[in-house]
């Protein structure tokens, strides 16, 4: 691996075990390898650093999402959406520190223009491609509307199911429920 490849693993490690704000330049060249110099090099700042790890591990996250859908789901948006729905709920446990990191960099949004920057980018890309993941065509065919209404609505799907599982694990409702939840809401009374 390149020093800027061995920096973002640092990088994405630390996330997990100390967490966004708890990690420190000096951990992150521990972690990696590398000279603590070299942040400043290849990022710019730790900030920066931080922030290309999350947007990175976040989209590495949602990239197992996009396979076991487009490989495994034929057919309609509503089974796209249960398989999501699924493959979300059996692997949030195992990210969650990763979460927990995710969520500390939106809290420091507001502060920081950089985290704000690339994480609107990132809410873009996953808006985009969650759209196309449940559509089932590529995500350049998907048009600014889509993706403001159904990438919208599944990004926000996702990220909701994401937080409660961080403050309350076993609030989560099974895969059936959360379908049964989301016909009742698009089609009250059926």
């Amino acid at each position: 691996m390149s020093q800027r490849e061995d920096l973002l693993a640092g990088a994405k490690k630390c996330l997990i075990e100390k967490g966004y704000s708890k990690t420190t330049a000096r951990d992150i060249a521990a972690a990696s390898g590398a000279h603590l110099a070299s942040i400043g090099y290849h990022f710019g700042s730790k900030d920066n650093l931080m922030n290309t790890a999350v947007i990175e591990a976040t989209s590495e996250w949602g990239n197992v999402f996009d396979r076991a859908v487009r490989e495994t789901a034929t057919g309609s948006p509503e089974e796209r959406i249960r398989l999501l729905v699924t493959v979300l709920f059996e692997s949030i446990p195992e990210q969650r520190d990763l979460m927990v990191a995710g969520v500390e960099a939106y809290a420091q949004s507001p502060f920081n223009e950089d985290i704000r920057t690339a994480l609107t980018e990132g809410h873009q890309e996953a808006r985009r491609e969650l759209a196309a993941l449940i559509l089932d065509v590529p995500s350049d065919q998907v048009d600014p509307g889509t993706v403001a209404g159904l990438g919208s609505m599944i990004y926000n799907i996702v990220t909701g199911y994401v937080q409660q599982y961080i403050v309350d694990p076993d609030s989560l409702p099974t895969v059936d429920q959360a379908m049964e939840g989301l016909r009742a809401l698009v089609s009250p009374g059926a």
